[in-house]
């Protein structure tokens, strides 16, 4: 990979003639690529090898000089099949997927927003776009009660503080701000666990019910602002 190779995506191919009519045009499969939201702008960076580093020092794909949170080489973005996947490479201060810390190797879809540092990317994909949109489509937010969408609101509030949005809530906070106590919070958050299908154990439960009902629409951030802001 050329470093620093930034791009406009090509959706299609060249006239074959001048007189070709746009329904004959040869469709071209685009690569994936990266926007890179720097503080002098977006760069975008095509992701046509199969490995691609991202950190500090220049020798990375993704040189990233100016951010002094990013580790000298912080992460990596691998090809695997069917699309791509990130690995935090033990930074110091981590890699975060659409706000959840990374672990091991992370599968990435199409608008998937990965925070290094204080810098942004964002995976832009053509393949299965079509597939995504589907299956989203087909998991409608569950039925909720309106003090289990209180509960959701209140786990985004940090996000109003935080130009990225890494940590929701703690069931204290969200207990404060709702003027209930823990308990209840606990409560409603089991339910709202069971309606996403949120499994396991441990804090970053809340992460991912946080990441769900974004994704399938339970909240916005809109809705967020207005009830927060």
């Amino acid at each position: 990979m050329q470093k620093g190779k930034a791009f406009l995506p090509e959706w299609e191919g060249s006239l074959r003639g001048p007189s070709a009519p746009l329904s004959l045009r040869p469709r071209v499969e685009a690569p994936a690529y990266l926007e890179v939201r720097k503080p002098e702008g977006v760069e975008l960076v095509a992701l046509d090898a199969a490995r691609v580093t991202i950190g500090r020092v220049e020798s990375n794909d993704v040189a990233l000089p100016a951010d002094e949170e990013a580790s000298r080489i912080h992460a990596t973005i691998e090809r695997i099949a069917g699309g791509w996947c990130v690995r935090d490479l033990s930074s110091s201060n981590g890699t975060f997927v659409n706000g959840e810390r990374v672990s091991g190797d992370r599968p990435l879809r199409t608008g998937d927003e990965i925070r290094v540092g204080r810098t942004r990317l964002v995976l832009r994909a053509r393949t299965d776009v079509d597939n995504a949109r589907q299956t989203l489509a087909s998991q409608p937010p569950p039925s909720l009660t309106n003090r289990e969408r209180d509960v959701l609101l209140a786990l985004f509030r940090p996000a109003l503080a935080a130009e990225v949005f890494s940590e929701p809530a703690s069931t204290r906070d969200v207990a404060a701000t709702l003027s209930i106590s823990e308990a209840a919070v606990k409560q409603h958050l089991t339910h709202l666990y069971d309606k996403f299908g949120i499994y396991g154990e441990g804090e970053r439960r809340r992460v991912r019910l946080a990441n769900e009902a974004l994704r399938r629409g339970a909240v916005t951030m809109a809705d967020v602002r207005a009830v927060h802001g």
